[in-house]
């Protein structure tokens, strides 16, 4: 598990699957958006070799060569996802998972009717632009990991049982059962029915949201790729403060006029502080104060079942490594475990890695059983401790 290279490019394609048309190209470098494209000839290479193969009932999912990974991916005969990356130390498993969430966040903007029946494809590269911002923070280096995990991020708050009580009151007084409450991309709190949200929209909704550029109030359409993948829904998001949103997903009501200062402030206005306190917990996600032992540089906490994460690189801010090789070091580590650990999920099997990646720095961490019978009601626990 070595550390990525600062300036390690990775590269995503998409393109139709009947015709080889590419309809768009993202591309990252050290985490960082990159204006770098690949040659149409080396586009055409790699799926001209892709599709060779299923000529010949051969499926190509992944490669390597001394210094990159690629792994494409067929959606319902009609979409290829190629993805190249140069990170050090990048698993097969990130990249088909980073692919998912591509696909996912296309459907959420687009709708699966305009991806499976393609009619014009000037058309659609042009409303698939909407999906770059969300696309792009899947190839950069994000404080979030549900992309990885696919479970959502969340964060314990202060007074947790007067939000989640709040929370309830406001959602029944504007008539919708899918309400959460979110700081910088993570779940505060939500309703039961915002928790029933299949996968993977209920990871790719917060995800949008932190992606978008702040704004006080939005309309926007989105599909949900498991639940609605070809009727849209309105995400409608409200700002209580810089940095903590609150989002409904609803039909056509209410109207976002409905949503007024004043019905805010009646449900909103008497949790001030306890909404103040909760703007650290975008990177922290833990409370001030919480009890944690000081060697413990990082935290991936993981409830299989519910399908929720709490994932921090914030504590010992002071010690070495830094926040950012923290992260690396974490995810690494969760891919090592459920490529090698946790069972298959329903559909193909996904392939075994073949090499483990030794860390540069030596760390410690643990694989923490739940009392519980089954992976079902396992967590994970990944600890990075200090020397």
């Amino acid at each position: 598990m070595g550390d990525e290279g600062p300036g390690s490019p990775v590269h995503l394609l998409c393109l139709a699957a009947s015709s080889g048309v590419p309809l768009f190209c993202r591309s990252s470098s050290g985490g960082a958006p990159s204006r770098q494209q690949l040659p149409f000839s080396v586009i055409g290479s790699l799926n001209g070799v892709h599709m060779f193969g299923q000529n010949l009932d051969v499926q190509l999912n992944s490669a390597r060569t001394e210094d990159t990974t690629v792994v494409w991916k067929n959606f319902h005969d009609s979409i290829t996802l190629i993805v190249l990356s140069s990170e050090e130390g990048t698993s097969e498993l990130r990249l088909e998972r980073m692919l998912h969430m591509v696909f996912g966040a296309m459907v959420l903007i687009v709708g699966l009717e305009e991806l499976t029946n393609i009619r014009n494809v000037e058309r659609l590269k042009k409303e698939l632009r909407a999906s770059y911002c969300l696309i792009d923070s899947f190839l950069g280096n994000s404080e979030l990991i549900g992309d990885l995990t696919q479970c959502v991020d969340c964060v314990i708050p202060p007074e947790g049982s007067a939000m989640q009580e709040t929370l309830s009151g406001f959602a029944e007084a504007t008539g919708t059962a899918f309400v959460s409450l979110l700081v910088s991309g993570r779940v505060v709190a939500a309703t039961e029915g915002w928790w029933r949200l299949g996968m993977p929209e209920a990871v790719l909704l917060p995800w949008l949201v932190g992606s978008l550029p702040p704004q006080a109030a939005r309309d926007y359409p989105v599909y949900l790729p498991h639940g609605s993948p070809t009727v849209p829904h309105r995400l409608l998001t409200l700002k209580l403060l810089r940095g903590l949103e609150l989002c409904l997903l609803c039909g056509p009501r209410p109207p976002l006029g409905q949503l007024d200062p004043q019905l805010l402030e009646r449900w909103w206005q008497p949790l001030l502080e306890p909404l103040r306190a909760c703007l650290p917990l975008g990177p922290r996600a833990l409370p001030e104060g919480f009890p944690l032992h000081s060697d413990i540089l990082g935290l991936l906490l993981l409830h299989l079942e519910l399908r929720r994460c709490l994932f921090t690189v914030e504590p010992s801010k002071d010690k070495e490594p830094s926040p950012e090789q923290r992260r690396r070091l974490l995810r690494n580590f969760y891919t090592l475990v459920a490529t090698n650990h946790f069972p298959p999920e329903p559909g193909p099997a996904e392939k075994q890695e073949d090499t483990v990646y030794p860390a540069q720095t030596p760390r410690a961490c643990y694989l923490v059983l739940g009392p519980g019978m089954g992976w079902g009601n396992i967590s994970v626990s990944l600890f990075i401790r200090s020397q």
